[in-house]
């Protein structure tokens, strides 16, 4: 899943659980650059992607890749930064029952599922908005 700043759901890649992470950025970084018109040049990610082969996938689509690292004497929680963005949505998503459990049969229909709950937060806040400003 990739996510703008403001946490608005840009591309989706749904896999297997057998398939790693970071064979999907490639795939990722291509939809999030179709999406955008080619205007993102930096993203942030965990470290499960990090290594030179995601760094190379990215970088085909002009992305360059920053590892968000965890401190290494770390005590108690500790926010990272720019991750809190990709984990809100994830926390989104968990409020949507029919995302709860991956039970579908294809992988398209579970990402058209997050499309279609992304876009349900974003006329919600976009009522919000509206009914303030009048």
């Amino acid at each position: 899943m990739a996510v703008d700043t403001l946490g608005q759901l840009l591309a989706v890649v749904v896999t297997p659980a057998n398939e790693p992470e970071r064979a999907q950025v490639a795939a990722l970084a291509e939809q999030v650059q179709a999406v955008t018109g080619e205007s993102v040049e930096v993203a942030f990610v965990d470290q499960g992607d990090t290594g030179e082969q995601p760094a190379a996938d990215a970088h085909a689509h002009g992305i360059r890749l920053e590892v968000v690292k965890l401190a290494e004497a770390k005590r108690g929680f500790v926010l990272l930064p720019r991750r809190w963005v990709v984990e809100r949505g994830f926390a989104w998503m968990a409020r949507f029952r029919r995302l709860a459990r991956d039970d579908e049969r294809l992988p398209k229909t579970l990402a058209g599922l997050h499309v279609l709950a992304f876009a349900m937060l974003m006329l919600k806040r976009f009522i919000t908005v509206m009914l303030e400003s009048t």
